[in-house]
């Protein structure tokens, strides 16, 4: 994509108009890295929309048929950042996406696009793509279907949103690439996680209890990026998930970690997201191993809509850990970037004795999902009910009878869990899972980042750690799990916790010795990288885009309200409101899925300035909600709501809806409805 065809207007004007004096000042303050002289980096940041369908689409991460998308609070996005060194060598691509996961099916197509547009330069072997873990996006873009059953299958406009998104942010990244300096830093957060698995984590030997002494990780790292002297960009990596939002949200959301970059991005630094191709400042949020790390602190799923103050709240706590850090001296990066991937049959893995513990060898086995991953995590979410955490005394006497019986090479692979979907036989028949994975090594300087396709405990982060920083002699602080990455097989647990079953351990597909396996992984590929060696790619997943099965029912055709026109305003705004208070407007609307506004708004709040009317918020503001609903058979309501913030400037304002209409013939249409002018005041 050429980004010169984005749209040139800007409300960075009226933004900054609005601001707190001082706002913008922590991202400008100097890092007291040596600006001088060479710099060590060629650096690029970019930034693209990756939303997806925001209505009759299901959500993502709760595993609820209930959870349909019902419009949108704030939009996900795609954060790129390439990597090189001055000389011209090969960089790495690191990408933070705002999504539940990232799939085998984005990961290819990503790749595949990449080659077309940039040849052999960004490959799987430099290309870490990662996501935040909201449980408040869309689903349906997965190639396997145990992950498009509450979606009804395949979504190929959220598919292509994703995509398109990640694209285009890594263009935007490449094409920003420019000398820069690098300052890696850590510090600790501990009131933004709580363990929701303590009674597995206390399973582990006294090493590992002994480093994280209230059952959290709290360790928060900032990669610092500086062009000369200035602060214009920063990837934080801190472990906690993404369910601030609730389960019964029906809104799209960013959730914790999207409010934390959108805050600093949007509200410190007054990014134009729509309009601003080449921000000043690109911050990203990243998961490392948060796999039993939540952050509802009270161990407690939240209800909606107060679990929009909870997302807020976690979300600031992370932006606050990382702008503490701006300024701190750190450690400047040099030596280069380097990486390293391979694939794995998780399914078939010999794991030597010197990863296993016991000083015997295992091997890993075909996945299957145990009746702890059905029940959910009672902390966050609950699954199915009937199922339990833990013990679940039928499918434990079903497993240890009629399973591992005849089957002891199963049972020492997947004991004790006890087996409710055998999804690896169902393999042979259709793809549920996938069982070849990527797992990757990544250097940036001193920084190691291991891309682990799940979601991974934090006492099985330190181990995986571990086995890196001692191979690469790098200080464990400096070696990070980037978890979610790449590709997607649920969880990652010690043994130790494996045996508890908690939700983590049922979730943990190839059995207990998966840790040990991946271990064994990560350190081949650090010993390759410290040794300069390639290694081979391994057994690369097949490619599944021409066998998805799709069953969503189709917009047929949109109709407004008897007596009414697309875009009729049906309920309007008061004619005046005061700084604190929330404006909520009724349109005559259209499925919002005839057009995914894409680097778009379906809204826009406008203030008459100068005797114009100037964008003050759109739907990627925390402060907009854009709710669907139909109205009847084919007809739609759409309400938009606006919290006046407490430093709106005051005067004239309105709202705009933009949508989209179906016609009988197939022919979409756009429209746009306007409410009458209302007065704000403090």
């Amino acid at each position: 994509m050429d980004v010169s065809d984005l749209p040139t207007r800007s409300r960075r004007a009226v933004l900054r108009a609005t601001a707190a004096a001082g706002l913008g000042l922590a991202a400008s303050r100097p890092g007291r890295a040596d600006a001088a002289g060479t710099a060590s980096f060629l650096v690029g940041r970019g930034i693209s929309d990756a939303t997806g369908e925001v209505a009759e689409c299901g959500m993502m991460g709760y595993g609820r048929f209930d959870q349909q998308a019902a419009g949108l609070h704030t939009r996900l996005r795609a954060r790129s950042f390439a990597i090189a060194t001055p000389d011209g060598g090969d960089p790495v691509l690191l990408i933070v996406v705002d999504s539940p996961m990232i799939f085998e099916s984005v990961h290819q197509a990503v790749l595949r696009r990449l080659g077309e547009r940039f040849g052999d330069r960004y490959t799987e072997q430099n290309v870490l793509i990662t996501a935040t873990h909201t449980h408040a996006g869309p689903g349906g873009y997965s190639h396997h279907l145990l992950y498009n059953l509450t979606t009804i299958g395949f979504h190929r406009r959220t598919f292509d949103a994703v995509v398109d998104g990640i694209v285009e942010s890594a263009e935007r990244a490449h094409a920003d690439l420019a000398p820069a300096e690098l300052t890696l830093t850590h510090g600790e957060l501990r009131d933004a996680s709580a363990n929701r698995s303590r009674a597995a984590f206390d399973r582990n030997p006294g090493d590992i209890r002994a480093h994280f002494p209230d059952a959290i990780d709290p360790q928060t790292s900032l990669l610092r990026i500086e062009r000369a002297g200035r602060a214009v960009g920063a990837v934080n990596w801190f472990a906690t998930h993404g369910t601030s939002m609730s389960g019964d949200n029906r809104l799209i959301s960013a959730d914790n970690k999207g409010y934390a970059a959108y805050h600093w991005e949007r509200e410190v630094e007054r990014v134009d997201y729509r309009a601003d191709a080449d921000p000043g400042f690109v911050s990203a949020f990243a998961q490392t191993n948060a796999g039993d790390m939540s952050p509802n602190l009270d161990l407690r799923p939240p209800a909606t809509p107060e679990d929009f103050e909870r997302t807020r709240v976690n979300g600031h706590r992370q932006y606050e850990a990382a702008v503490r850090q701006l300024g701190a001296t750190g450690v400047r990066l040099t030596g280069g970037v380097d990486s390293r991937l391979v694939y794995v049959d998780l399914s078939e893995v010999v794991v030597s004795p010197e990863f296993t513990g016991d000083g015997r060898t295992h091997r890993t086995s075909k996945p299957a999902i145990g009746a702890p991953m059905a029940a959910g995590s009672t902390e966050d979410g609950p699954a199915f009910p009937g199922f339990a955490e833990g013990e679940n005394p039928f499918w434990d006497a079903v497993s240890g009878s009629v399973v591992y019986g005849p089957a002891p090479e199963l049972r020492d692979a997947q004991a004790p869990k006890a087996i409710v979907v055998p999804v690896g036989a169902m393999n042979h028949v259709y793809p549920w899972v996938q069982e070849q994975v990527p797992v990757q090594l990544v250097r940036v300087g001193r920084l190691h980042l291991i891309g682990i396709p799940g979601e991974v405990t934090i006492g099985a982060g330190l181990r995986l750690r571990r086995t890196v920083a001692g191979i690469a002699g790098a200080d464990l602080a400096d070696v990070l799990v980037a978890g979610y990455a790449n590709s997607y097989f649920h969880y990652v647990t010690t043994p130790e916790e494996y045996d508890a079953q908690q939700y983590e351990g049922g979730s943990t597909l190839f059995g207990r010795w998966q840790l040990p396996a991946l271990q064994q992984v990560v350190a081949e590929l650090a010993t390759a990288m410290r040794d300069g060696r390639r290694l081979p790619l391994g057994p690369v997943p097949p490619d599944l885009s021409g066998s998805q099965l799709s069953l969503q029912p189709p917009i047929v055709v949109d109709v407004p309200q008897p007596m009414r026109a697309f875009g009729d305003v049906l309920t309007g705004p008061r004619d005046s409101y005061r700084a604190g208070e929330r404006v909520s407007v009724v349109f005559a609307g259209a499925h919002p899925g005839n057009d995914l506004h894409r680097r778009g708004t379906y809204l826009e709040v406008q203030r008459h300035e100068d005797g114009r009317w100037r964008t003050v918020a759109d739907d990627g503001d925390w402060s907009t909600r854009f709710h669907w609903e139909r109205d009847g058979i084919a007809a739609s309501k759409v309400t938009v709501t606006w919290d006046v913030p407490g430093d709106a400037a005051p005067g004239g304002y309105r709202v705009r809806y933009h949508g989209h209409a179906r016609h009988l013939t197939g022919a979409v249409s756009a429209f746009t409805g306007t409410t009458p002018t209302f007065t704000v005041s403090r």
